[in-house]
């Protein structure tokens, strides 16, 4: 070999050694996250059903990623508390939002006063998961919707129904109920859904709205029953359920959503990990299995955009119903 050639090779060879160096610390930056426990951030209240689905989710997560999910709840103001808290955030993929529609709800509830921007300030990861809502009542309250429809219009404002706090979905599904039912009631918020439902089923309001998840153990308990299902058709796990246009005659679907976030500026990288460690755990079985016992319909196949697209089209679709509804902050 001349000279020539053997120097010609020895430069390629320093140029790629330098190069394997230069990209060596990105490649083992990326391939080291997780290096330590992450923390997940549940806007709304233990007991409630975000928190079902995200604890569902947490153990499942830190067995995908090699380190711990841990949940930490953070209830308060339809679920600003908590999401701010994870917009101001350190974007390095260690704290998580794991949040429901309340959050598509807030801008126009909370105006300029919601505490982070909601446009630009976080990052989509996963779409997790869609659920349908039921309309349950005390055991000894209204044996049918159509009865409880009869109580809200003849007594007007007598009644209540309570919610997990002001603009969430529970409360704004609740209102269209009764406007659209052509009744009247009082609106009580609480700091989730769980606190409610105890209030509930003690008789201090008529009804609530809400989900199978949270309403499972009381309904199965006799505390609780169910009037009708918030969706187009009957769910497999009660099949002996109307829907609301069944037995009410008008068209009432409404389903609430989970969805996962992040700091805006976190590293695309650590977004594409953390989409894929939620793609995994939602294709569990195990998962699969419980999740359709609960009438969750699991979301395995979302990206980071279209999660993120889907929370900007929620807020719009939620914009006008709140201004309509005189819904207030906390």
């Amino acid at each position: 070999m001349s000279e020539d050639r053997r120097t010609v090779l020895g430069r390629r060879q320093v140029l790629a050694a330098a190069g394997a160096l230069m990209a060596a610390p990105s490649a083992w930056a990326q391939g080291a996250y997780p290096e330590r426990p992450i923390r997940m951030v549940i806007a709304f209240a233990p007991g409630g059903p975000t928190d079902i689905v995200g604890r569902m989710l947490a153990p499942r997560l830190s067995e995908v990623l090699g380190q711990q999910v841990v949940v930490d709840n953070k209830p308060g103001a339809t679920g600003n508390i908590g999401t701010a808290m994870v917009a101001d955030a350190r974007p390095d993929g260690y704290t998580l939002l794991f949040s429901a529609s309340t959050m598509a709800m807030a801008p126009a509830l909370y105006g300029k006063q919601v505490g982070y921007d909601p446009v630009n300030g976080l990052a989509g990861i996963a779409y997790v998961a869609s659920v349908p809502l039921i309309v349950v009542v005390p055991a000894d309250g209204a044996r049918t919707l159509p009865e409880l429809i009869a109580m809200l219009r003849k007594d007007r404002g007598k009644y209540s129904y309570a919610s997990s706090g002001n603009g969430g979905m529970i409360h704004l599904a609740s209102y269209l109920l009764v406007e659209r039912a052509g009744g009247e009631a009082l609106h009580v918020p609480y700091r989730g859904s769980a606190p409610g439902m105890v209030d509930m089923m003690a008789a201090r309001h008529a009804f609530q709205v809400d989900t199978l998840g949270t309403s499972k153990g009381f309904i199965d308990g006799g505390k609780v029953r169910v009037l009708a299902v918030a969706a187009d058709r009957r769910l497999p796990q009660l099949p002996d359920v109307p829907t609301v246009e069944e037995v009410a005659g008008f068209k009432f679907s409404i389903n609430t959503w989970y969805a996962a976030f992040a700091p805006a500026s976190t590293p695309r990288p650590i977004i594409e990990r953390l989409n894929a460690a939620f793609n995994q755990v939602l294709k569990q079985p195990e998962l699969v299995a419980r999740a359709k016992e609960l009438a969750i319909e699991l979301i395995d196949d979302s990206t980071p955009s279209s999660a993120k697209k889907f929370y900007d089209d929620q807020m719009s679709f939620w914009d006008p119903i709140i201004k309509a509804s005189g819904a207030k902050p906390e």
